[in-house]
């Protein structure tokens, strides 16, 4: 039996399909949620979520320094090391890394629209974008264009600190982000396999973005998915939509020399493919994958590392995601719930707008299986008790 790191903001789900298989987990996180410790030999967390302390804002204490420093101790001891989003595979020794080992400039995302931009003008759209240095920078940009914009970390994800841009807020800091056009349309995420010379896109999902009802405040912040996403035809256009975009997903993957799970985000918006970000690891759809195809993502992603890209069947099932926030700041009582996972200590405080857990349904029937994660959301709120 092997010995595997994984470390990253959130470990669990890599970290239960990796235990699945019978390796020895090793785990460092940010959340420490409690339902991993069944999954993983040893961990270590930024958050101890002690009883009646809070759990902070993941925005103002996160550092992925922090996780590779917390890691030192493990490095030596494991035979192979996953990343998950927030920690760069450029801090470990690259003959044990599974995944990408350089992603800098696809994490980048101003280095990513040029290279994109220029290799595939004309097969799909990307939205406009700038890398502004200052406030006047970007009003200029605001008022030569007929277009809206946001404002975007120049490296980041989840959607965390994207926000709309106020040509009238004098404010707002100009600091390493990125101007971007503004896309409407359907929130779409491509789950593609990659050997290096070999793509395939495994699912597609419906991504849940900035959902207040999720108690989500970041007006562009990852809820979930809902997947397979389902077929659309655009009659103005005569084309399937879905075959066209899973298309652009694995030509772009190919393209950057991916390998293993990566996720491309796109919008489509009147017929029109916009490939909005690239995640070069395993990303936010990991769990549904696993439900809908039936099958172990962790497996898939080693295999397709391995230049295996066989065996992947068609979704079998429906499955969602959602990640519940807390609406108020919240005093956690009984989560034992059902298909819920990334649960925190008991009595633990969960602030305003924070992740609190996340639902995993799935079945034959779409409108069934959100029903029931709907559900669970439901109950998950009732067991949160505010408090000033």
């Amino acid at each position: 039996m092997e010995n595997v790191l994984v470390i990253g903001a959130n470990t669990r789900p890599m970290a239960c399909s990796l235990k699945n298989m019978r390796y020895n987990v090793y785990s460092v996180d940010y959340f420490g949620c409690q339902d991993i410790n069944q999954c993983v030999t040893d961990k270590k967390s930024f958050l101890s979520q002690k009883p009646f302390n809070s759990c902070g804002y993941f925005s103002q204490q996160f550092d992925s320094q922090k996780l590779v420093n917390m890691a030192e101790e493990y490095i030596e001891l494991v035979d192979f090391i996953v990343c998950c989003s927030g920690v760069s595979p450029l801090k470990f020794p690259k003959n044990k890394l599974i995944g990408n080992r350089d992603v800098t400039d696809i994490e980048n995302k101003y280095k990513l629209y040029k290279r994109l931009s220029k290799k595939f003008e004309g097969i799909f759209e990307l939205p406009e974008t700038y890398l502004v240095t200052d406030l006047q920078e970007a009003i200029e940009i605001d008022a030569a264009s007929n277009k809206n914009f946001l404002l975007k970390p120049l490296v980041g994800s989840g959607g965390l600190g994207i926000r709309n841009f106020d040509p009238t807020d004098q404010d707002v800091e100009i600091h390493d982000v990125v101007l971007q056009e503004i896309v409407e349309g359907d929130d779409i995420s491509a789950s593609v396999l990659s050997s290096g010379d070999e793509t395939t896109t495994i699912l597609t999902s419906q991504q849940l973005i900035g959902k207040s009802w999720l108690g989500q405040r970041e007006i562009y912040g990852y809820c979930g998915n809902i997947a397979p996403y389902t077929e659309k035809f655009d009659a103005n256009k005569n084309i399937n939509m879905q075959k066209d975009f899973k298309e652009v997903a694995e030509d772009v993957v190919k393209d950057l020399k991916l390998i293993g799970s990566n996720g491309v985000d796109l919008k489509i918006n009147n017929g029109n493919i916009y490939l909005i970000e690239v995640n070069p690891r395993p990303q936010g759809t990991f769990e549904v994958a696993e439900l809908s195809l039936g099958i172990n993502m962790a497996e898939a992603h080693i295999h397709a590392c391995e230049g295996d890209l066989n065996n992947i069947p068609r979704p079998q099932k429906f499955a969602t995601k959602m990640i519940i926030h807390a609406k108020y700041r919240s005093l956690v009582g009984n989560l034992d719930l059902k298909d819920l996972n990334d649960i925190p200590g008991s009595e633990v405080i969960i602030e305003k707008g924070e992740p609190v857990a996340t639902v995993l349904t799935s079945g034959k029937l779409l409108e069934n299986t959100i029903f029931s994660a709907k559900k669970i959301v439901s109950n998950v709120y009732q067991d949160l008790n505010p408090i000033s």
